[in-house]
């Protein structure tokens, strides 16, 4: 089968066609065209979970898969209609796996969804079924534990099972399990307590009563082997509501709502049912409401039920156009999620059951055209109507959509909220909300509400300040300050702002009320007070920390500090990351130890250069110790706190935090900014103490490393200035300018010191010699005696008495250093008769060379008629060729490439030069000048084993024009 939806089908008359705002109707009826022919008339039907089971008055059933309506199952019952009955009823379960049919003559059939052969019910043999109600775990193997109704009243128990056993019965068991004498059952209906597998709630319904059990169910030794509901019906009583009058013709049957498609997760009560009871008088109609507590289940079920009476159908039209004046019966009914739907005759008349307001009153079948019934699919939200010829589905377009509104008017506002779908409905919702609240006085309860509409910011914000509701109006504040949107800039400041001031005057209030030990109300005490304090204090943070980018610092601050409130104002600095501020503030009132807790938290360089000066006057030693926990601080920016500090302190050396932090720049750090040397060199020279142990290790520590990051020139004048000697002369040292070095060390009569210097200073010996002459004359002049100077003399190697004898004073006599004058004179004889030997050596010599330099023009070397060029190997005689004292011999021109391609560039274009004369034939002295030059270039020294030779070690043996194989071993 397949079907389309309102294929050319026009409803004879509707009063739904179309909504007044545009949108689709909510209820919509539609003919499905059949692709199938049919030779009988649809006699029943049922649907459930999209599967459609027609059966024919032929005895014949059609099982039609709406998802793939072209496949049908067409099924014959097992008997002619003729010996069973014609099919009355089908009932179908939820999960489409189970059919049970009964006919006219109370035969009755159960067919599961993988078969097609209908089995007989022979325990259910002449039980008129009316009404079934399924098992709520909804099994798809069997059917487990069912509850049938039978038109005679009685309530059995089944348990159906297929079995392809041919002597099998269906039914593992069946069992008698209620009894009513007020006539057929004509609605059955099951379903499970959550969290509570033991429980069940049972409803039995008949034309004039409704029964609702609820309790605990027995259990057998195992499934299937005997009945659970017989402990229920024996042990509890039914909640009852009766119609009184029943007429026993009256239509009467139980609905309940489709099960919901998506469960709203902050509405628990909207998975809760709707159950509907047909009776002659109206539709009774409540919730099915879930509790473990069974005892009161039924009385709340049946407490908030109410009745929807048969006079509020509207009487339909006449032929003639004239209202109808007897009230049309009503044939079937089904519940959707909010509506009631009613058969009325040929019309389908469609009620909210929130406020029994009409939403569709369509007219459908033709006069005389006869329904079997109106049916609805409760796993898929389906809604139908069955003639004995046609199909019509109920489109049900955004039924909730007028739920807001029904739930407005009866002040269900968290209802209407939730249902409210636009924003316009969700505003008008929550005025109404806010204005129902403020009337009753729950003023912080409209705060949030009026906070999400859009009722004017200024009436609402007067009405809480005339009511004196402060806490009211920040509440209120709050909840539009989260709505509004972020490009609003100013409307949010000011919020935020007037935020604030609320705060701080509740603050206040609070610290008033603690201080004065009085009560705040007659129900609040001082301990309570104080936890008050505690939750604004708290929500203030929290306001502070969230909308921090929505107020103005200095307003904020001018605002908390007008009110007092340090705490407050300290926290909103911090959470905007304000340091400076609330490093001010703590300094300004001199709070050391808060101060540093406030800088420990830092890493911008700016605070601590702002701040350095006065925390190292007052906390040195912490402030340096957070200081060495940082790497990028540019020392040059401390300096000033550094000098101020060390002109105040009064610390040893040892001590001061300026050398300590200095120190650990240079050491740690390895800084070279000659501003850091030189702020060390300072603080050092400056200091009172007249140890200089401190400087002179910082300065022979740069001579070790051969550096020198400090202005030697700065550090002179400081030393000069502070009487530094030893650094001094240690500057003028590594300043290589040792003679002004001694120069001072003798005008502070340091001699040793004086003396160190002459011996470490690497200079030439005349300098040596120099600076030890300048000690000698300050030693002899500042001596006591004679002695005292030559043993001075003896200490120096570079001394002589000769060189002494100036500065000793005329009045000398000679006996006082007469034995050095003497040892002087044999060590001058010695060294001239060392010097005589040395020259006879030396004319030795040179007669030798002389000899040699003879003998040289007289060599000669012998060369064999055979003999070859050690270049071109061709006979040397060939024409004219060197041979060198090796036997290396070479033609000229031979050689003089291979002296090219060797020597260097100069040389060789040298040569080629020389060549180029020669070849003129120029004759004379010039001639034989280029010549000489010439054979002096080229045959200097053999080209194989002199030098050139050793410089030609990097080429290989074999070039690329020498025959391998030559070479092969």
């Amino acid at each position: 089968m397949a079907y389309d939806l309102g294929s050319g089908y026009a409803p004879p008359s509707t009063s739904n066609a179309q909504e007044q705002d545009g949108s689709l109707p909510m209820f919509n009826v539609e003919r499905v065209s059949l692709q199938f022919n049919i030779s009988s008339d649809f006699v029943a039907a049922a649907v459930a979970n999209n599967v459609l089971v027609l059966g024919l008055s032929t005895g014949r059933i059609l099982r039609i898969d709406l998802d793939s309506p072209a496949d049908i199952d067409d099924i014959d019952l097992p008997k002619k209609p003729s010996e069973v009955g014609v099919i009355k009823r089908l009932f179908l379960d939820p999960s489409a796996s189970h059919l049970i049919v009964t006919t006219t003559l109370a035969e009755n059939y159960y067919l599961h969804t993988q078969s097609r052969t209908p089995k007989a019910l022979s325990r259910l043999k002449g039980v008129a079924i009316e009404s079934i109600s399924w098992n709520p775990s909804q099994p798809t193997a069997s059917t487990r534990e069912i509850l049938v109704g039978a038109s005679d009243g009685h309530v059995y128990e089944v348990y159906i099972e297929p079995s392809s056993e041919f002597y099998r019965r269906e039914e593992k068991y069946l069992k008698d399990v209620y009894h009513t004498d007020d006539g057929p059952i004509v609605g059955l209906w099951t379903d499970t307590v959550p969290g509570r597998a033991d429980l069940r709630r049972v409803i039995i319904a008949t034309p004039s009563t409704f029964l609702h059990f609820a309790g605990k169910l027995g259990r057998s030794g195992h499934e299937g082997s005997g009945s659970i509901f017989s402990k229920l019906f024996e042990s509890e009583s039914a909640t009852v509501h009766e119609i009184s009058n029943a007429a026993p013709s009256a239509t009467s049957l139980l609905a309940v709502s489709p099960e919901l498609q998506e469960t709203r997760a902050h509405d628990q009560s909207n998975a809760e049912r709707i159950f509907g009871w047909l009776t002659w008088q109206g539709v009774f109609h409540g919730k099915l409401y879930l509790s473990q507590d069974t005892h009161e289940l039924g009385g709340k079920v049946l407490g908030d039920s109410k009745m929807l009476p048969r006079s509020q159908i509207p009487p339909s039209q006449t032929a003639s156009g004239r209202t109808r004046k007897t009230q049309e019966p009503v044939s079937s009914m089904i519940l959707s999620q909010w509506h009631i739907l009613q058969l009325v005759e040929g019309r389908i008349v469609a009620i909210n059951r929130l406020d029994d307001t009409v939403v569709l009153d369509q007219v459908v079948l033709e006069p005389g055209q006869s329904a079997i019934g109106l049916v609805a699919d409760i796993k898929k939200n389906t809604y139908w109507l069955f003639t004995t010829r046609e199909i019509f589905e109920i489109v049900v377009t955004d039924e909730t959509r007028d739920v807001w509104k029904i739930m407005l008017k009866s002040q269900h506002f968290d209802a209407a909220s939730q249902y409210a779908k636009t924003s316009a409905q969700k505003d008008a919702v929550a005025t109404a909300s806010g204005d129902y609240l403020v009337g009753k006085g729950q003023y912080m309860e409209a705060a949030t509400v009026y906070g999400r509409s859009t009722k004017p910011f200024e009436q609402v914000a007067l009405a809480f300040i005339d009511k004196g509701e402060q806490d009211a109006l920040r509440k209120y504040l709050l909840t539009k300050l989260s709505t509004l949107k972020k490009a609003y800039i100013m409307q949010r400041m000011m919020v935020a702002t007037w935020l604030v001031e609320l705060y701080m005057a509740k603050l206040n209030t609070l610290d008033d009320t603690i201080t004065t030990r009085a009560e705040l109300s007659e129900s609040m005490n001082t301990a309570e007070t104080h936890d008050q304090l505690s939750v604004i204090r708290r929500e203030y943070q929290e306001f502070a920390s969230k909308y921090k980018t929505d107020l103005d610092r200095k307003t904020v601050y001018d605002i908390i500090s007008s009110h007092g409130r340090e705490e407050e104002l300290l926290y909103f600095a911090t959470v905007v990351n304000d340091y400076n501020y609330v490093l001010s503030y703590w300094v300004q009132r001199e709070r050391w130890t808060e101060s540093l807790d406030v800088l420990k938290k830092q890493s911008d360089p700016e605070i601590f250069y702002k701040y350095s000066s006065v925390l190292m006057a007052h906390v040195p030693v912490e402030l340096v110790d957070i200081m060495m926990r940082h790497t990028t601080f540019d020392a040059q920016k401390l300096i000033p706190a550094f000098l101020n500090y060390n002109n105040s302190t009064r610390a040893s050396l040892s001590q001061n935090q300026a050398v300590r932090y200095l120190l650990f720049e240079i050491n740690q750090h390895n800084s070279t900014d000659a501003a850091v040397h030189n702020t060390l060199i300072s603080i050092y020279a400056s200091n009172p103490t007249t140890d200089e142990s401190a400087l002179l290790a910082y300065l022979e520590g740069q001579s070790q490393a051969h550096e020198q990051n400090y202005d030697a020139d700065f550090a002179l004048r400081l030393c000069i200035q502070h009487k530094r000697v030893q650094s001094c002369v240690h500057i003028y040292s590594s300043m290589q300018q040792y003679a002004q070095a001694v120069d001072l060390a003798l005008s502070y009569d340091s001699i040793d010191l004086a003396s160190t210097v002459a011996d470490r200073s690497n200079t030439t010996p005349a300098l040596r010699k120099k600076l030890w002459l300048a000690i000698a004359k300050k030693v002899i002049s500042s001596s006591s005696g004679i002695k005292t100077a030559i043993e001075f003399l003896r200490r120096v190697d570079l001394l002589r008495i000769e060189d002494l004898i100036p500065f000793f004073p005329d009045f000398v006599v000679i006996d006082d250093f007469k034995e050095e004058i003497c040892s002087a004179l044999e060590d001058y004889s010695r060294r001239i008769d060392s010097l005589k030997e040395e020259m006879d050596d030396s004319e030795r010599t040179a007669m030798h060379i002389k000899s040699d330099i003879k003998a040289l023009g007289q060599r000669y070397a012998i060369v064999e008629p055979g003999e070859k060029c050690y270049i071109c190997s061709l006979p040397l005689l060939a024409r004219q060729f060197f041979v060198f004292p090796c036997q290396h011999a070479f033609h000229s021109d031979c050689l003089a490439k291979k002296v090219v391609d060797v020597a260097g560039a100069a040389r060789g274009r040298r040569i080629g030069e020389l060549q180029a004369e020669v070849s003129k034939g120029v004759g004379g002295f010039k001639r034989e000048r280029a010549i000489a030059e010439l054979d002096a270039l080229v045959g200097g020294s053999c080209v194989l084993c002199s030098e050139i030779a050793v410089k030609m070690i990097d080429q290989p043996f074999i070039s690329s024009r020498d025959d391998k194989a030559d070479w092969a071993l």
